[in-house]
């Protein structure tokens, strides 16, 4: 009989943990403190720092529109409609429906899926920008994400704009299969137009960047950027390890290790990251433009030579 009450009286605590646990968490997401390396800190005051904290220097995760705020100034942007196909059209389902997972994701972040399209100036560069929320499922890739991504480069092209990448995600989402994998080749096409319009295509990676997300377009990029100590992975540290049978160096998967290993360009503090990009646009941008003219001068010169042979 003890024995009996006593399981009733453990379980009925491990369901009160339970529910202080979501609790806790369902205020955490309200509050207006989070936590970082000395304990709570109020939003105000990381929001302040660009979400990153002044003590441990950790780049918080941020929604898209903060990106854009801290790219392009505060509200100083247009954000674009992209297309939005059919919702599950593999009717799946698993602990709960694909649908109620979308209706969820949509209300949490205000967002029709996970990705926004943007276009903005940077050291007076008009720039066509994606980036990606991971409050929508992971910022996981499916073919509402597939066609803002492919809607935010036919948008470059034909304005002839560089592209910026702001990547941010676990992979392709399971729940669409096939047709989430076909991102992958979808946006890798889609990229290789953008260069042959001799336009910049610039990556951001961010934390964390991970599965099909980096075996695609996070791996595409003229030139490769990352935030401080961002994840960058295809399979998982504990799977690599598992195979491989080794320990895995310090700091494995994390941007300052995959720059050394040649994978990422630099490194570059939030701050710092829409004077870096104007930068290096600006020299991307002159270097293509003498390119053309002398493609031009070439081009003159074949004439003239053509018309002295005749």
């Amino acid at each position: 009989m003890v024995n009996w009450i006593t399981k009733i009286i453990k379980a009925g605590e491990k369901i009160k943990t339970a529910i202080r646990e979501r609790a806790t968490k369902e205020d955490i997401a309200k509050s207006d403190w989070t936590s970082c390396c000395k304990g709570p800190i109020l939003k105000k005051d990381l929001e302040e720092n660009l979400w990153v904290c002044p003590d441990c220097k950790r780049h918080h995760r941020i929604k898209p529109h903060q990106r854009f705020d801290i790219l392009f100034g505060k509200n100083n942007y247009e954000v674009f409609k992209t297309p939005i196909p059919k919702d599950d059209p593999l009717n799946w389902t698993d602990s709960k429906p694909y649908k109620e997972r979308l209706k969820n994701a949509r209300k949490k972040t205000g967002l029709e899926c996970g990705m926004m399209v943007a276009s903005g100036t940077i050291n007076n560069i008009k720039i066509t920008a994606v980036a990606s929320d991971f409050d929508f499922l992971g910022a996981s890739m499916a073919a509402a994400e597939g066609e803002a991504f492919l809607y935010g480069i036919q948008h470059a092209i034909e304005n002839q704009t560089p592209f910026l990448c702001i990547s941010a995600g676990g992979g392709m989402r399971m729940m669409e299969s096939l047709i989430s994998l076909s991102q992958m080749t979808r946006t890798t096409l889609a990229i290789n137009e953008l260069k042959k319009n001799r336009l910049p295509y610039l990556v951001c990676i961010t934390d964390p960047t991970a599965g099909g997300i980096t075996a695609s377009y996070a791996m595409l990029g003229d030139i490769q950027i990352a935030e401080p100590g961002a994840l960058i992975a295809f399979a998982g540290a504990r799977v690599i390890q598992g195979t491989v049978k080794e320990e895995l160096p310090e700091g494995f998967q994390k941007s300052e290790y995959v720059e050394k290993t040649g994978f990422v360009d630099f490194i570059v503090e939030r701050k710092d990251l829409a004077s870096k990009i104007g930068t290096l646009l600006s020299i991307l941008l002159k270097k293509n433009s003498d390119i053309s003219a002398e493609q031009n001068e070439t081009s003159e010169d074949s004439q003239q030579l053509s018309k002295v042979a005749s």
